[in-house]
């Protein structure tokens, strides 16, 4: 069974043969190539052309973090499922206002549902309240910048009681840099979320580039941002909460360097072993009535938006039940 392979020692990935050998100070370590589905760099880890097309042929995705812990890109084989039908709708509702505006909703109520249970098992009723009235705003939102607005004034709510969830100091969201522990903790779950959405969309027929509520452009695969927003709160936030309050994160698990905050190489190897743990459980699916992989919930909601794109149902959002 594949499986995912996070590197954080700096070093050299190297195709030996039909298989890959990872060189550093630790030794050598050979690895099955039949044992890959992807690869996380977080090291500084020399490959060359030859490797990334030898992944590439055995369908092995990249992801490559720089020294502080931000996400710098992917390399994604060539898609192997190919539809062009599929590839005119997804631009057909990109190209209708009314159809786009109808997807990028969906994302954003899916979003700010799931944000709300966060609150709602933590009795922060105030805030939950506050966010029913975006809820409403929403519906009523009559572009794409209006929804982005509301979405962006909804996080913001959720955040201001993200001091009082884990006693850490917020202030407000920062990106580039994060400014403290909590937002390089979101900025580092969030990357790990939008690759993993990345991989599942690459196991489809659909397009990574197109997308409703983010806009498309260049250089990003912007659907995995439109369908990241729904899961954040479930693989992330969840976490987040959960190791700062079992203590299993500290602030000493954190470096301060020129004006950024960053999680330590310690840190990125607690929230890794806990993210790869959390995609990999399952819980019963209400509706499947069986029981489903986290990261399985992704590929089901893709599922539902090939079906809504498709003219065979409307499409809606993962909505946590549990």
């Amino acid at each position: 069974m594949s499986r995912t392979y996070y590197i954080f020692s700096s070093g050299r990935l190297k195709r030996e043969h039909n298989t890959l050998c990872l060189e550093n100070e630790a030794g050598r370590r050979v690895i099955p190539v039949e044992d890959v589905e992807q690869i996380y760099f977080f090291g500084e880890t020399e490959f060359n052309s030859r490797l990334l097309d030898f992944l590439a042929h055995k369908g092995i995705t990249a992801h490559v973090f720089n020294h502080f812990g931000y996400y710098t890109g992917s390399f994604i084989p060539r898609a192997s499922l190919l539809s062009g039908f599929l590839l005119v709708r997804q631009v057909e509702h990109y190209l209708c206002p009314d159809k786009r505006l109808v997807l990028a909703r969906s994302f954003v109520e899916g979003s700010i549902h799931n944000i709300r249970r966060n609150l709602e098992k933590r009795g922060l009723e105030e805030v939950c309240m506050a966010l029913d009235n975006y809820r409403h705003a929403l519906k009523k939102a009559s572009s794409i910048e209006e929804v982005m607005s509301t979405e962006a004034h909804a996080r913001k709510q959720y955040y201001s009681a993200w001091e009082k969830i884990t006693g850490w100091e917020f202030g407000e969201r920062t990106r580039q840099p994060p400014q403290n522990a909590l937002n390089a903790l979101i900025s580092f779950g969030n990357a790990m979320t939008y690759t993993t959405v990345l991989k599942e969309i690459y196991k489809t027929a659909l397009n990574p580039t197109i997308s409703y509520l983010h806009e498309p452009s260049e250089r990003r695969f912007s659907l995995a941002l439109d369908i990241a927003e729904v899961f954040k709160p479930v693989l992330v936030d969840k976490l987040i909460f959960r190791l700062i309050n079992q203590k299993q994160l500290t602030l000493d698990h954190f470096n301060q360097d020129l004006n950024a905050t960053y999680l330590s190489e310690e840190g990125r190897k607690i929230f890794v072993r806990e993210f790869e743990a959390q995609v990999e459980s399952t819980i019963l699916h209400r509706v499947l009535r069986r029981k489903v992989k986290y990261k399985s919930l992704i590929r089901l909601d893709l599922y539902k938006l090939i079906k809504h794109l498709l003219g065979e149902e409307t499409f809606t959002p993962m909505k946590v039940w549990w």
